[in-house]
């Protein structure tokens, strides 16, 4: 779709840290770090499940990795393996009140014919015909139909959809909520109704390394590691997913840092409109986007609590929802333009007020750590252009940053290329990295080969930086997966998810070992939880999911048996010495 419309500590083997003496190490950009770690580079793709991009990855030799090859879902050639069936997805049919885990109808045939709404140079107003109208019904190979560099549809990755998707767990309903929900019903799409969502099945297609996709990904995770236990941490799209990497948290309505009620045209109500299954009665890019989540009464809320309270252990905060308060589940603009101008607020504007929320930014610049954001298409504030993405930019939703010295910080991404051939000790401690959206891999308007381009472009321009690479750790990840098919576990953390596995790579002479596939669980703030560790910084607030142990897990085990836990990305480093590579 087009940008305004989309939306207890753990010893791991190897890492010995007591290598490292108990005096600091000297960073000589703002602050002492624990680890040799001076630099930690975080590149945000957009809209990539893990199986997405890794369905078919073979990992080296000794390491074992969750994906659909490895389950037996589909062969090394893309077609259905002996296990196909574990993937077949399902319909469902429920009446008169949203649910997260609908009745079952039965398993689809074939395939619904994916679409190629929201696609670039693709017509949008009938089945995508590079697909069979038969194929079999679960995940497929996107490139065996349209290529690896082809635009392909934008999957529904929504809020109370997602939740849906993932159905308890059997992840059986991406097909069924793609063909019921679509992307809401109040989104200022005319064309889009009941029964007619430009949808299908396209949530179910994945790429294939073993046939040469994704090739430089592949790249990296045999060079350096892997993780396949990563997770967005909010069910649903980028804004949320971003906001949740800058704060550990979600935004929230609020009147001058307050709490507050918002229109009552931006509450979600995911009930089915009357005469539909699923066809939700609010929602959409330019409706619902709020939820108070601590009032069973409101739409949607008791079916998610309900499931909450069915799980075996205690979520976060018994769902860190605080009462009176009305949080963002879908995409809203920044309160603030790129150059600080507050944005009008009202019932028709689907903007999220400036928001009081604690963020890293704060964090860092309190203890005089260096950082910077690097947003594509950002220029110099004033004049942002089409390649910007406003929703990817989550400091600019901070009055904190946006109101004092820490706004020179948010830059435009080509900074980045001068800033990494300077010294390293004048480069940022923590830098973030978005790409211009026609490269951020986005389905729809982007390839996910341009995204691959991007992070080489940044990998090789830091290893052109001796100085630079030696201590620095280049974290490659996805805001979210798009709605895309994952079969990988989610652990529920707290009201708001989490959501599917996205892929997560580290970049780094100080990895444990070359090809290592990390099954640590973890999630966008485990890259806060290694920040903290690596400067000893506090968790941002006391909501912030920062909080939560690390987990501890048995061996080969991808759940955490002291849930809910999340991770701080040491697994995947050994800091007795760094490796040639």
């Amino acid at each position: 779709m087009p940008r305004p419309f989309r939306h207890a500590c753990r010893f791991y083997p190897g890492l010995l840290m007591l290598a490292w003496p108990a005096l600091a190490l000297a960073s000589g950009n703002g602050a002492d770090t624990t680890t040799p770690i001076r630099h930690v580079i975080v590149v945000v793709g957009e809209n990539r499940t893990f199986d997405n991009l890794f369905a078919t990855y073979i990992p080296p030799a000794g390491e074992q990795v969750w994906n659909l090859l490895s389950k037996n879902i589909v062969r090394a050639d893309g077609t259905p393996g002996s296990n196909y069936a574990a993937a077949v997805q399902h319909q469902a049919r429920q009446s008169g009140r949203y649910s997260v885990q609908p009745e079952d109808a039965g398993p689809y045939q074939t395939l619904p014919q994916p679409w190629a709404g929201g696609s670039f140079g693709q017509r949008h107003d009938l089945p995508d015909q590079r697909f069979d109208a038969d194929m079999p019904p679960g995940p497929f190979q996107i490139s065996h139909y349209a290529g690896y560099g082809a635009h392909t549809g934008d999957p529904a990755h929504r809020f109370f959809q997602m939740w849906q998707q993932v159905d308890g767990g059997r992840h059986d309903l991406f097909a069924w909520v793609g063909e019921s929900v679509g992307f809401g019903g109040e989104n200022g799409i005319a064309a889009l109704q009941p029964g007619h969502t430009f949808q299908g099945g396209v949530a179910m297609g994945f790429y294939n390394m073993q046939q040469g996709d994704a090739a430089y990904f592949r790249q990296l995770a045999k060079t350096f590691a892997l993780a396949d236990n990563y997770h967005q941490p909010v069910m649903g799209g980028t804004g949320p997913n971003f906001f949740m990497l800058a704060t550990g948290d979600m935004g929230s309505y609020q009147q001058a840092g307050h709490p507050a009620q918002p229109p009552v045209n931006q509450i979600e109500n995911p009930d089915p409109a009357a005469g539909t299954e699923n066809w939700y009665q609010h929602d959409g890019y330019a409706g619902g986007s709020y939820v108070n989540c601590a009032d069973k009464a409101q739409p949607g809320v008791a079916a998610i609590r309900q499931y909450l309270a069915g799980l075996s252990y205690q979520t976060f905060r018994n769902g860190n929802c605080a009462p009176d308060t009305w949080y963002l589940v879908n995409n809203a603009e920044p309160g603030y333009s790129a150059s600080g101008k507050p944005a009008a607020l009202g019932a028709q504007k689907f903007v999220l007020p400036p928001q009081s929320t604690p963020t890293l930014a704060e964090t860092l610049s309190a203890h005089q750590i260096t950082w910077k954001w690097y947003a594509g298409g950002r220029g110099d504030g004033a004049h942002p252009d089409k390649e910007y993405c406003t929703i990817c930019d989550p400091f600019t939703y901070s009055t904190a940053v946006m109101t004092g010295p820490m706004q020179q910080n948010l830059v435009d991404a080509a900074e980045f290329f001068r800033d990494v051939r300077g010294r390293a000790d004048d480069f940022p401690a923590v830098s973030f990295i978005t790409p211009y959206d026609s490269v951020s891999g986005h389905p729809g308007y982007a390839m996910e080969p341009s995204f691959d381009g991007f992070v080489a472009d940044i990998v090789n321009h830091v290893r052109r930086n001796p100085a630079l690479w030696r201590d620095t750790v280049i974290l490659v990840t996805f805001d979210e997966g798009g709605g895309y098919y994952d079969s990988g576990y989610i652990q529920t953390i707290d009201f708001f998810g989490d959501g599917t596995r996205v892929p997560l790579l580290a970049i780094s002479p100080w990895i444990r070992r070359p090809g290592l596939v990390d099954h640590t669980y973890y999630d966008h703030v485990s890259i806060l939880k290694f920040i903290e560790h690596n400067w000893r910084l506090p968790p941002l607030s006391e909501r912030s999911r920062d909080n939560l142990p690390n987990p501890q897990q048995q061996a080969g085990s991808y759940v955490p048996d002291n849930r809910p836990a999340i991770g701080d990305l040491l697994g995947l480093f050994d800091f007795t010495m760094p490796r040639r590579h």
